[in-house]
């Protein structure tokens, strides 16, 4: 283009501009002041800048059936409100719908959520949708209960975070409570959670390790409440069908507990002691009248909050720990045998 046809389009275009202010004027198009050039122009309303994408984290946890998630989430949330990011909670109906949290974590993928903070149900059976969405470009933190490390090495999912407790600590401490109590010959059982999870199997560890201490004791019954209240006073009441003179049992969370307990008192085995794992409000009553006799606080608001901070702090480029170990609380009932 030319510098003359360029000089000529521009004086072309003031002329229509200062017209069309003129003629603004004379038709009397403002109400008390002349209307100016510059008045005209900055009429014109600006291109607003593009609002800043909010970060959305996923929080996948196994059900709110269980209080100790529900604390979980209040974390969370403390999190949310905190950083300001978009917090998508998501829960199976069962700590046993594997399934159904790998669908979950389907979905989140398909939402293209910036993180996925996950308590899976299974230490195995997630893996490999989590690495799907790791490939998709989301970030992944592990809480409460860890993946299974070499089968997700073996897979590529490398380099998640882990924040939880001592598991295997935790209920060593837990079954050591019912474990000095007994100076005689005394039968005992173990209550787990799903067998396939990685906290279930710590635990159940931690509970054999404290009885072994004991030469008094043996353990002569080992079953799954698959971490639920009916499933618990199920596997109690096989336990005393089986061995009558029973004298404790470890259950590896506060639910199989509240199942157990209903069933001794129900059928008169007040006599057998019983320790377990979450401290949830649930069990409180229970710890005063020494129907359970420990239980142990993971801190499952801790584990949430660090969890989303964490996936956050990941989204922002820092670098968080591998691994982090959140203390548990021993809390000791009152009842003596």
């Amino acid at each position: 283009m030319s510098a003359t046809h360029f000089t000529h389009t521009s004086l072309f275009r003031s002329f229509w501009v200062i017209f069309f202010v003129l003629a603004l004027v004379g038709c009397g198009a403002t109400s008390s002041s002349s209307l100016t050039l510059i008045d005209a122009t900055s009429a014109i309303p600006a291109t607003a800048p593009a609002a800043q994408p909010t970060v959305q984290i996923g929080l996948v946890m196994k059900t709110l059936t269980n209080p100790f998630f529900i604390e979980m989430e209040r974390g969370a949330r403390r999190a949310e409100a905190e950083l300001g990011i978009e917090l998508i909670v998501k829960t199976a109906a069962q700590e046993t719908s594997i399934d159904q949290q790998i669908a979950i974590v389907k979905d989140l993928i398909d939402t293209r959520v910036d993180a996925i903070v996950i308590a899976p149900g299974d230490s195995t059976s997630l893996i490999p949708v989590l690495h799907e969405a790791r490939q998709a470009g989301i970030i992944i933190v592990n809480i409460d209960n860890r993946l299974d490390m070499a089968v997700a090495e073996k897979l590529g999912l490398v380099g998640v975070p882990f924040i939880s407790v001592d598991n295997e600590a935790g209920a060593y401490d837990s079954a050591r409570v019912i474990s000095d109590q007994f100076k005689t010959r005394t039968k005992v059982a173990i209550m787990q959670g799903i067998p396939t999870a990685q906290n279930a199997i710590d635990r159940e560890q931690g509970a054999r390790r404290a009885f072994r201490e004991n030469p008094n004791i043996t353990v002569v019954a080992t079953a799954s409440g698959f971490w639920k209240i009916d499933e618990g006073y199920k596997v109690a009441a096989q336990f005393l069908t089986d061995h009558p003179d029973l004298g404790a049992i470890f259950c590896a969370n506060d639910m199989m507990a509240l199942g157990a307990i209903r069933f001794l008192s129900e059928h008169g085995y007040d006599h057998v002691l019983v320790a377990a794992f979450d401290n949830l409000q649930e069990v409180q009553s229970a710890l005063q009248d020494g129907s359970l006799q420990a239980t142990i606080d993971q801190q499952a608001a801790e584990q949430g909050y660090l969890g989303i901070q964490y996936a956050y702090k990941l989204l922002q480029g820092e670098t968080v720990p591998a691994e982090t170990m959140i203390p548990t609380l021993l809390v000791t009932g009152t009842r003596q045998p």
